[in-house]
């Protein structure tokens, strides 16, 4: 006990100045998720080459795979925001609960995403595609295909996401910046190689893009497993003490929930996107997804301002002006990003015209 409170004190979010304490947080993550978007858009890339279909198809998977994201995300917001209060009170039982709590929240979430991979890819794919075009039958078989492997095999970002929360939560963003490149870098390396049949491998086609984005991200997971056993010392991880607890999920969900909803509400509107061009064409749900990929790349820095644990922490330690001042920081900080994002949209249509 005497080691854990020496640790919490001596925590950095706890004693750091706040503008210090906020770039150096900000930074690593804002790094990560560029390169996160980065692979989105070099993965569109090589999938284009197999041809308009297939990209069409991995548009059509997206809104999935953006609720997979929000529930991992959301779920792993709430588990933050409790860890960083119980390290904040020193509770360190309660935060040890929390962080056993939300990696058995995780199984559960990917029980559920495994049954539909399994069982109703290829049913949400016909919701979207008008089977009376002649390409239909096609694009439903590249995205049931790649659906199906992305869900299946989706532990491995399900645990990345809340195994970095945990290290967020300790003020440890360096680690996540690495997991989430190494796994990014992974995934753009075996792209054209299993896509293509590169270095002696098969052509898997649209089944390699999936394979090679669920190696990486099983390669981040076990990298992150093996960054909270050996660095973060402040929580303690154990398969005995993963399992449900009603106080502790209550409170996860607290704030998990709206943050889930939140985040879902792009994969709804993508879905709604989706059902409104197929008619069309499918070309413009092809153009629509490449878009939507982009203008996540020119707005990702925005969520590397991760001040969530960094104020719950001040909050809990007692150091209210910190809070503030973090709180504060933040807002100025993200408009004054928005305003020099939508200053280049507008002369990038000015350059078009």
């Amino acid at each position: 006990m005497m080691e854990q409170s020496k640790a919490t004190q001596e925590n950095k979010m706890g004693v750091m100045p706040v503008k210090r304490l906020l770039i150096t947080m900000s930074l690593p993550m804002m790094a990560s998720m560029l390169v996160q978007a980065l692979y989105n858009i070099v993965d569109s890339m090589f999938v284009s080459r197999i041809g308009q279909d297939a990209l069409t198809a991995v548009s059509l998977a997206f809104p999935v795979q953006m609720l997979l994201i929000a529930v991992g995300v959301g779920t792993g917001v709430g588990v933050n925001a409790l860890l960083s209060k119980s390290l904040g009170e020193k509770k360190f039982e309660e935060a040890d609960r929390a962080a056993n709590c939300g990696v058995f929240l995780m199984l559960i979430s990917y029980a559920v995403f495994c049954v539909f991979g399994i069982f109703g890819a290829g049913m949400f794919m016909e919701t979207q595609v008008d089977m009376t075009q002649s390409n239909s039958e096609q694009i439903v078989e590249y995205g049931t295909s790649y659906l199906s492997i992305c869900m299946i095999m989706s532990f491995g970002i399900l645990f990345e996401m809340m195994l970095e929360r945990l290290l967020q939560a300790t003020g440890k963003t360096i680690y996540t910046m690495i997991t989430q490149g190494t796994g990014a870098v992974i995934n753009i390396i075996l792209d054209p190689i299993l896509i293509f049949g590169l270095c002696g491998m098969p052509k898997m086609g649209i089944v390699g893009a999936a394979v090679a984005t669920a190696i990486g991200q099983i390669i981040a997971m076990i990298l992150a497993v093996v960054f909270n056993l050996r660095k973060n010392t402040e929580l303690h991880l154990s398969l005995r003490s993963m399992r449900p607890r009603a106080a502790t999920i209550k409170a996860i969900y607290w704030v998990g929930i709206p943050a889930i909803i939140m985040q879902a509400i792009g994969s709804v509107m993508t879905y709604g996107m989706n059902k409104i061009l197929v008619p069309f064409s499918t070309t413009a749900v092809a153009v629509f997804g490449v878009y939507f990929k982009l203008n996540s790349f020119i707005f990702m820095p925005v969520f590397g301002a991760v001040t969530l644990p960094a104020m719950v922490l001040s909050r809990g330690l007692g150091y209210y002006s910190q809070l503030l001042i973090s709180a504060w920081f933040t807002i100025v900080a993200q408009i004054y990003y928005s305003i020099k994002a939508a200053k280049q949209t507008d002369n990038y249509k000015r350059l078009e015209a």
